[in-house]
């Protein structure tokens, strides 16, 4: 009675085998880097053929090694709002738009919602390049009239896999084209998006699942009568994962970008509370949302600086920024790949201030860093003033694993706030698999929850298990 969790991601494909207890099997994880192509002009895309091997690799290794023996359910973490147009026979016509990509603005002729403010609280999104209302046509414009349909990474990855695909609610929130009470598409959406119903995946009804295609499920015979679940947004799952899962205690993930979200109970068809201008809010599933704000630098800095910097690695990085106390640093804009919506800024408006020559690489690495902790503890005040109180918040995600001073520079920014950080590298995984299997409830208890300045060790089979300071 094992779940094969998928997590699939903008920088890797993931799968990892848990058992009954959403507990990681002992080396039962299969992981591929996925190559992004960005550029300086905003670009921000993924090729879904190469990316589709990656998954195939990763379900080869977990077979291979014995693993999808016992595994009946199939759980799915899938990247929110990339995009694919696809030809007559579902191939791809061009790239994937991840989120990250800055480029898609409206058409010359376009005019936007007739209430935007409505608009806002319908589909918890804006008029903006991030959601298919702008990508469609940009997209559209530059294919031509090869484009049949259009598709989510995550449809067409599983479209490749399974007898049948259709787009989840939790993935179709992030598209910005739903109704968020109704669960439909939402009309005026589809308008500005110029897309018919026939050129949109169909929507998953509840309780939906899956099965692999023959010529599949002969390759990995532990598959063959498993039951896919619909996928959850990766933004969602992580919140499950981490324990997040009432109005109590809020989710700060730091991936390769970042985000803080609340999730609250909110079946379909009921009224939602009122969302803040600067807010989104997206589906978790049928019964529940996540409100939130989300930003273009999170885990990437990293990337950045030691591929720029020329940093130290390791334990001689956390040495070197245990010398810079938290919440100093160089004041920085850390917004190198441009705004998360509502925000307009393009990719390359990070900034660092106050320069001199006795500035170390480490210096500018922490001043980033701190410069998206004060994003995040401004977006939650804004967030709390929608359940009217202060929340606590659990920090998850391999970026802030990865560093005792970024927890600890999150907990000083956060503060009075109780700041703690999930252990599990695994959030995704985890919390769809959580959620796949209906057990919401006890994502809490499950929840590998830790002190902020611990030690962590890395690990590729499951949670850390932590080393705490003397």
């Amino acid at each position: 009675m094992n779940t094969l969790a998928l997590d699939l991601g903008t920088s890797s494909v993931r799968g990892l085998v848990l058992d009954e207890d959403t507990q990681p099997l002992p080396g039962a994880l299969a992981r591929r880097k996925v190559s992004l192509a960005i550029g300086d002009d905003g670009t921000g895309t993924l090729n879904a053929r190469a990316y589709f091997a990656c998954l195939l690799e990763c379900l080869d290794e977990l077979a291979d090694a014995g693993h999808l023996r016992d595994v009946t359910l199939v759980a799915v973490s899938g990247q929110w709002h990339s995009v694919i147009p696809l030809d007559g026979g579902g191939q791809p016509l061009g790239p994937v738009l991840t989120w990250l990509d800055t480029r898609p603005e409206p058409l010359p002729s376009a005019t936007g919602p007739a209430d935007p403010d409505d608009y806002h609280q319908r589909t918890g999104t804006w008029w903006h390049r991030t959601y298919w209302s702008v990508r469609l046509p940009w997209l559209r414009e530059r294919a031509g009239s090869r484009v049949t349909r259009f598709a989510g990474l995550v449809e067409y990855v599983l479209g490749e896999l399974l007898e049948a695909a259709p787009m989840s609610i939790s993935q179709a929130s992030g598209t910005g084209l739903l109704d968020l009470c109704t669960l439909d598409w939402d009309d005026e959406a589809l308008a500005l998006a110029g897309a018919g119903l026939g050129e949109l995946p169909e929507l998953a009804p509840l309780d939906w699942h899956g099965r692999l295609r023959k010529e599949h499920a002969k390759r990995w015979p532990g598959l063959a009568e498993a039951r896919w679940s619909a996928p959850v947004g990766d933004g969602a799952a992580s919140n499950v994962g981490s324990g997040c899962v009432d109005p109590t205690r809020a989710a700060v993930t730091v991936g390769t970008s970042a985000a803080v979200r609340l999730m609250q109970r909110l079946p379909a068809g009921q009224a939602q509370p009122r969302l803040p201008e600067r807010l989104w809010r997206y589906r978790v599933d049928h019964d529940h949302v996540v409100t939130g704000a989300a930003y273009s630098s999170g885990g990437n800095l990293f990337a950045w600086a030691k591929r720029e910097l020329r940093l130290p690695a390791g334990a001689e990085l956390d040495a070197a920024l245990a010398l810079v106390p938290a919440g100093g640093g160089l004041p920085a804009d850390p917004r190198l790949g441009g705004d998360r919506p509502p925000g307009l800024a393009p990719a390359g408006s990070g900034e660092l201030r106050r320069l001199s020559f006795g500035t170390t690489a480490v210096d500018i690495l922490a001043g980033l860093m701190q410069g998206l902790c004060e994003m995040v503890a401004e977006d939650l005040r804004v967030m709390e003033s929608t359940i009217d109180r202060q929340v606590a918040v659990v920090l998850g995600g391999g970026a802030v694993a990865a560093s005792v001073w970024w927890r600890q520079a999150f907990a000083t920014a956060l503060a009075p706030r109780a700041v703690s950080h999930q252990r599990n590298p695994e959030i995704g995984a985890t919390g769809a698999a959580l959620v796949a299997l209906g057990r919401l409830g006890a994502a809490v208890d499950l929840a590998d929850i830790g002190r902020t300045d611990e030690l962590v060790l890395p690990t590729t089979t499951g949670p850390s298990r932590p080393q705490y300071p003397s």
